[in-house]
């Protein structure tokens, strides 16, 4: 669906930066500035390259400030705010509309002289263009000047008053160098000679406002002017530039623009989903999906800005990003991935980068490895893959009935218990210092639960595959887990499931944990249960923006996510509030409803807050998390694989019930 802001939605600054869009290139690079055109936070960028995918990152072009003269007269179309405080917002008074559909729009209208500039980023490529559009209404000269801010950092660090630029013309485009990085660029405009000169103090307001560095040092660079109405364009590539450029400046980036809108159409296609906003989540999905170079094989970026392919996120994700969309290339390119470097029976949590080792301190990726290659079969019917699979599950189901790292051992009643000392394996990993805010020690519901479909799938993977004793032995202990799981975790006074088997007072806390026993293929819950969970779950737990973490009527929940680390990391799974685990929701409230149209009606009625939500923060997605008690307003990660992939396998199921 097309997002539009008008000028009610950009009457001031403050307002205007608190939405931005979000391109990727499938390889972890990406380009993401507010609807204002700025950057309001150190990681928006207008131009950020992946060198080695998908985490060696780096900013190489912050933005560019444009200037439009009439017969002689300067306007400045750039809003970006400086800590001085001067030219605050000054070009947003010229910025009639943003738009976004498949990419970002932005039209800007001075006395009688329109400037429409589209942003593209090319897939597989790190290569991001400008068209700019200039419609002259009057009989006035016009002439527009563009200036790059030019950084060429790594991703997250800060230039020095000492970093030097060099600009060469090459094969009739422009190579720039700075700090061992190469970058080309090509234009129709005309180059002027190059100089350099500093902002030290540029303001981004976001992460201003919770401690984090609110000062940019940015180069600003050499000027390209376009001085006649037409179509004015800048490419920027850390690729080699083979052109097309010198030829045929002019019809280059209509080409891009064109390729990218058709490979994002064949994606909404493929998914074969009809509602406009599953769509856009259709969309969304795959700007997560990257290539990993030290792999060969294909990944899932966890978040953006900041996060990397961690291995619980990638399994959780996988659900909607790739099989919900029928990308079922890429979900088995991204299961063989994590395939390569199962170790003891537990997948990575963070792969390696160069000579780096992986790291392996998760308890449920391995699991939900389990749990999403059956979700592919069920969609797929490859029963080839099954075969190719079932050895590394095997080996995941054996090692966790025998023990392995981080204290993950089945224990005598069939149930899996996890950590120790200050490890940190569920999805509630956070740890400052030798403070665990959120220790979950012992055996974990949700943990419990994958662990109880992990058999089960097993079983009918044997039984596809003809290995009958394996089938029965774990059917077996399935039958157990579940007698046992119901003993240790069902709270008859609250009337829903603890937390954890621990001893410990974090075993009757009221989180989201509990809803995946219920909306897991096999549950271990009876419909009353299930119910039981369910309602509790809505009760004290439920926002229209995802799941709090813990219970608004415990004593320990945070209300609001901010402020330095240390309160960040305290709040983060104290009550913050969390996108993806509202996918669970639903689907167990659809799973378990008597009366399916009526369920349906009221989740699509629900689901319309959410809906409104995607024209918050970062356009057309779903961010991490949000505030505990009252969320509205985007938190964390702006764009959130999971949050995005959970929501859209409810959308899925809606369409499909």
């Amino acid at each position: 669906m097309k997002f539009l802001y008008g000028r009610n939605d950009l009457k001031n600054i403050e307002r205007a930066e608190e939405n931005c869009y979000l391109l990727t290139n499938g390889l972890g690079g990406f380009s993401s500035l507010t609807i204002a055109g700025t950057n309001a936070r150190c990681d928006h960028t207008l131009f950020m390259a992946a060198l080695t995918a998908p985490n060696k990152r780096y900013q190489i072009i912050e933005n560019t400030e444009e200037t439009l003269f009439i017969d002689g007269e300067a306007f400045s179309l750039n809003a970006q705010r400086h800590v001085a405080g001067c030219n605050n917002g000054t070009g947003l008074k010229y910025l009639n509309s943003f738009a976004f559909e498949y990419l970002p729009t932005y039209s800007y209208v001075v006395n009688g002289v329109e400037v429409i500039k589209t942003i593209v980023m090319v897939h597989e490529e790190n290569t991001v263009a400008i068209k700019y559009k200039i419609i002259n209404h009057t009989k006035k000269k016009v002439e527009l000047k563009v200036t790059p801010w030019l950084q060429f950092i790594n991703k997250g660090g800060v230039m020095s008053d000492s970093q030097k630029f060099s600009l060469d013309e090459c094969n009739g485009a422009y190579l720039i160098s700075s700090n061992g990085i190469k970058a080309f660029f090509a234009t129709n405009g005309e180059v002027e000679e190059y100089d350099t000169k500093y902002y030290r103090d540029l303001l981004f307001y976001q992460d201003g406002k919770d401690d984090r560095f609110p000062v940019g040092i940015v180069a600003m660079n050499h000027d390209i002017i376009f001085n006649e109405a037409g179509n004015f364009e800048i490419i920027y590539s850390t690729n080699s530039i083979e052109l097309g450029y010198v030829e045929e400046p002019y019809l280059h980036v209509d080409k891009m623009i064109e390729k990218e809108v058709y490979r994002k159409e064949e994606l909404k296609k493929a998914a074969g989903l009809k509602d406009e906003y599953a769509n856009t989540l259709v969309m969304a999905a795959n700007d997560y999906v990257t290539y990993r170079e030290s792999t060969k094989g294909k990944s899932i970026l966890a978040g953006f800005p900041f996060f990397e392919d961690w291995g619980r996120d990638t399994m959780i994700a996988l659900f909607g990003c790739s099989i919900s969309t029928r990308q079922f290339d890429d979900a088995k390119s991204i299961l063989r991935t994590f395939m390569k470097y199962c170790r003891n029976g537990i997948m990575p949590n963070l792969f390696p980068e160069g000579e780096d080792n992986p790291m392996y301190n998760t308890v449920d990726a391995s699991l939900l490895f389990v749990n999403a290659v059956y979700s592919y079969f069920l969609a797929s019917n490859d029963t080839d893959f099954v075969g190719e699979a079932f050895p590394v599950i095997e080996e995941i189901v054996d090692w966790y009935m025998a023990g392995t790292d981080f204290h993950i051992k089945m224990d005598d009643d069939g149930l899996i218990m996890a950590g120790g000392g200050l490890e940190q394996v569920t999805w509630m990993d956070v740890r400052f210092g030798d403070i665990l805010p959120t220790p979950r020690h012992g055996k974990p519901v949700e943990i419990n639960a994958y662990w109880y479909n992990a058999l089960k799938i097993t079983a009918e993977f044997a039984d596809i595959l003809r290995n009958e004793d394996r089938r029965d032995s774990l059917e077996e202990l399935s039958k157990k887990v579940k007698e046992n799981f119901i003993k240790k975790f069902w709270n008859e006074e609250q009337n829903c499931l603890n937390d954890l088997a621990s001893g410990t007072k974090g075993d009757t806390q009221i989180r989201c944990n509990q809803i995946w026993a219920a909306s897991m293929p096999f549950s271990m819950l009876d419909s009353n249960q299930a119910e039981a969970v369910i309602s509790k779950v809505f009760e004290e737990l439920y926002t229209p923006l995802g799941l709090r973490s813990l219970s608004y009527k415990d004593e320990e929940f945070k209300p609001n996510y901010g402020g330095k680390h240390f309160d960040r990391d305290m709040a983060y799974h104290q009550g913050t509030t969390w996108g993806f685990p509202l996918g669970g929701y639903y689907l167990a409230y659809l799973k378990w409803a008597k009366d399916k149209v009526e369920a349906k009606a009221i989740v699509k009625n629900q689901l319309h807050s959410l809906e409104a939500g995607l024209r918050e923060g970062c356009i057309g997605h779903i961010a991490e998390i949000y505030d505990g008690l009252y969320p509205d307003e985007s938190k964390g990660c702006f764009a959130q694989a999971w949050s995005v992939g959970e929501i859209l396998r409810v959308y899925e199921l809606l369409e499909n019930m």
